[in-house]
């Protein structure tokens, strides 16, 4: 019944319902966390971080009801099936819309466990989003420009040490560490400026998932290689409110975590060659693929 309703309607009926859920569930959040924080024992706080992921996983499927009763997008998901919540995974993703990140909490929901991802730390400052993800423990992290870098040498490599810091943390309890390795949303003038080769992505960054393996190869049971393709298009958050992104196609390839995979980054040039290569590989099967998907 709702699907049925004009757009403007429907979309402001989901938005409403997005903000409910978010409220009702940061509630639950915030109290957790607070209760968390004033005892620093570490069996205590595993405990809380489990409750505060079950509240987190509570939001998603609020938002995923939301979803199915005010939208009639059709969506075509293939590679979920074989996923188990008890382990821990590395997820990498292509990046076009904030739509993504929905995309993704709604075809893993409960299939694996919690996502958690990077985020710039200019979004702590997000209403109430912002401290919720720091509640959950994402790691904030801050993107330094070139020329920054070149005038404060000190600051190269902070990012990759906040990774190895966030890491020590999700060993303890089975998570889903997700990364975006283009760094920033696909944009034609962003392909453009790169000089990307390939023909729907942008040049993958091999630093942050690097270190997410060498301080957790021993915990990532399966990396997820997932790729999102829009076939009507890229849309924003707010065409997937009104209904207007008609078709969504995943497809999630499984892969292994071989002891090739892990190794020093930042100070063995060979395997840092190496580890890119791999990744550049991954990333021309995956425009390939992209390629497929739109076309038929």
């Amino acid at each position: 019944m709702l699907k049925s309703l004009p757009g403007p309607i429907r979309s402001g009926l989901s938005l409403v319902l997005l903000a409910l859920n978010t409220l009702f569930w940061c509630l639950w959040l915030f109290i957790m966390a607070a209760l968390k924080a004033l005892v620093p024992l570490p069996a205590w706080r595993r405990g809380c971080s489990r409750v505060l992921n079950a509240i987190a996983e509570g939001w998603i499927w609020g938002n995923n009801l939301n979803q199915k009763i005010t939208s009639s997008t059709r969506w075509d998901v293939k590679g979920t099936d074989a996923l188990e919540p008890s382990q821990w995974y590395l997820v990498l993703a292509n990046h076009q819309s904030w739509v993504d990140i929905l995309v993704l909490q709604r075809i893993f929901h409960r299939k694996i466990p919690f996502l958690k991802f990077f985020i710039k730390k200019e979004l702590f400052w997000f209403p109430i989003l912002g401290q919720a993800w720091w509640a959950l423990d994402f790691p904030f992290i801050k993107r330094y420009s070139k020329a920054k870098l070149q005038k404060k040498p000190h600051l190269r490599g902070k990012d990759l040490a906040i990774t190895r810091k966030a890491c020590e943390k999700f060993r303890h309890i089975p998570i889903s560490v997700m990364n975006f390795v283009e760094g920033t949303r696909f944009t034609l003038k962003k392909h453009d400026q790169q000089q990307s080769p390939y023909s729907h992505l942008l040049r993958p960054k091999a630093g942050g998932i690097a270190s997410v393996l060498y301080a957790m190869g021993d915990r990532i049971h399966r990396i997820l290689d997932v790729t999102i393709v829009y076939p009507g298009g890229v849309q924003s958050f707010w065409a997937l409110l009104c209904g207007n992104i008609r078709e969504i196609k995943v497809r999630v390839r499984s892969l292994p975590v071989g002891p090739e995979l892990i190794g020093d980054f930042n100070n063995d040039e060979g395997f840092r060659q190496r580890f890119q290569q791999w990744l550049n590989n991954l990333w021309e099967e995956k425009d390939r693929s992209i390629e497929e998907m739109m076309s038929c």
